[in-house]
């Protein structure tokens, strides 16, 4: 399972800002009936903060995932998404988010191809054997269409949350045009895109195929991705959820063109780019399904062939209303999450300790708690969403942290001792339960 990794760079610890140190009062408060709950929270909670982000002197912010000393577009927004609540009246919180979204935006002008950087050219990468067009910034060049989307939803939220424009300037408005140019070039792949890829470590999953251009895909209007939100390659390259979260982030940019840059032509451009793919989608991204009906496929390569199955990554089926391109009873929606948590799906699992969906990115048998807090925070009933908390709650083999997967009949057999995503996620449940009063 161990890959080879850089030597563990420290972090300087942050002091936790005071809007966080005032969640973890309430939870003082609110949890103190469930010690071990409240103890995992602490722990979880902060955990970004204190161990993954580092403030740099050019006002920006560098966010590792954890036990790689890389930032993940993907990986850094979900760590710092749970901050954002509390970030309207805390100018520490401000400077953290903030230059997080401006190094974002940063790394978008570099490689907008690119999921994983550097904190610096200092030409560290995960794999010196890629065959692709590679930067001394970049650590990662695996083209995964939800990583361009997850630097605009930090955007949004940070924006709605706090009402501040700073972080909108003339650099912020060339990334969404290059986001677009690229969106528009992925539509037709095979015929317009320069990208590659290709890896010599014998891992088939972590190279495309056909001389790095990936299997033939027909245009439906929804945007190509050559690998999934698990950084293993896409079987077929129209993946479903990351082309719903690719809609949303084009909504989101509608309302940065019109409210913020007052740019009608390029909100047009934006508005007939989001119906292009939605059009797809609909077109082309549901199935059929003989036991469960109509269900979003997780991908498809617009011939008609079909991945059926969902991933514990996000954006995955299960994550489609916490992404927000649907809510939770859209009655499609539901019927493809009966799917997903069922045995139709191969990476759902059921053990003695725990049952979830898991991923092709770790062995048979391993559920994600990544999964498990998906499923809480996307469920429509209490119940649900309380039987999720008591299995992650369970389920952390006395580490007092999440881990990414582990064996459904031992909790003790994990991946991944220090994730800071799976860390994040489980505290959003857990603080939206607590807010909610159901714990």
């Amino acid at each position: 399972m161990e890959q080879f990794r850089l030597p563990k760079i420290p972090m300087p610890k942050l002091e936790l800002p005071q809007a966080i140190q005032e969640v973890l009062k309430e939870a003082e408060e609110k949890l103190a009936h469930r010690p071990k709950l409240l103890q995992l929270f602490k722990n979880c909670f902060p955990n970004t903060l204190e161990t993954t982000t580092k403030l740099l002197d050019d006002g920006t912010t560098f966010v590792i995932t954890g036990d790689i000393p890389a930032s993940w577009l993907r990986d850094s927004v979900e760590q710092v998404i749970q901050y954002v609540p509390f970030a309207k009246e805390d100018k520490d919180l401000q400077r953290i988010i903030g230059g997080l979204i401006k190094r974002h935006i940063a790394y978008i002008h570099i490689d907008p191809y690119a999921n994983a950087f550097n904190e610096s050219a200092n030409d560290w990468h995960w794999n010196t054997t890629d065959i692709t067009d590679m930067s001394p910034w970049v650590w990662e060049r695996k083209f995964e269409l939800d990583s361009l989307c997850f630097s605009m939803r930090l955007a949004y939220a940070y924006w709605k949350e706090t009402e501040l424009t700073d972080i909108f300037d003339a650099g912020f408005k060339s990334a969404m045009r290059k986001i677009v140019e690229l969106f528009k070039t992925e539509q037709c792949h095979f015929e317009q895109s320069p990208y590659r890829f290709t890896r010599d470590n014998g891992i088939p999953t972590d190279s495309l195929r056909n001389s790095g251009l990936g299997m033939p895909v027909n245009y439906t209007g929804m945007v190509w991705s050559g690998f999934r939100s698990s950084d293993d390659a896409c079987d077929f390259h129209y993946n479903i959820p990351a082309n719903m979260f690719a809609v949303v982030a084009l909504r989101h940019m509608e309302e940065f063109a019109e409210w913020v840059f007052r740019d009608m032509e390029f909100l047009k451009e934006l508005k007939d780019l989001e119906a292009d793919i939605d059009h797809g989608i609909q077109l082309y991204g549901i199935y059929r399904h003989p036991e469960f009906g109509p269900i979003y496929a997780y991908e498809t390569d617009g011939f008609g062939n079909y991945c059926l199955m969902d991933d514990a990554g996000t954006p995955g089926l299960m994550s489609i209303p916490y992404l927000g391109y649907v809510n939770a009873d859209d009655p499609i929606y539901q019927n493809t999450r009966r799917f997903a948590l069922s045995k139709e799906n191969p990476f759902y699992y059921e053990g003695t300790a725990a049952k979830g969906i898991g991923s092709p990115h770790t062995p048979p048998g391993y559920i994600w708690h990544m999964a498990l807090s998906m499923q809480g925070l996307t469920a429509t009933t209490a119940e649900e969403k309380l039987e999720m908390i008591a299995m992650l709650e369970a389920t952390d083999a006395d580490t007092g942290f999440m881990h990414e997967g582990f064996h459904a009949d031992d909790p003790n057999t994990f991946t991944r001792t220090w994730f800071a995503w799976s860390n994040s996620l489980f505290s959003q449940l857990v603080y939206r339960a607590m807010k909610d009063g159901l714990l």
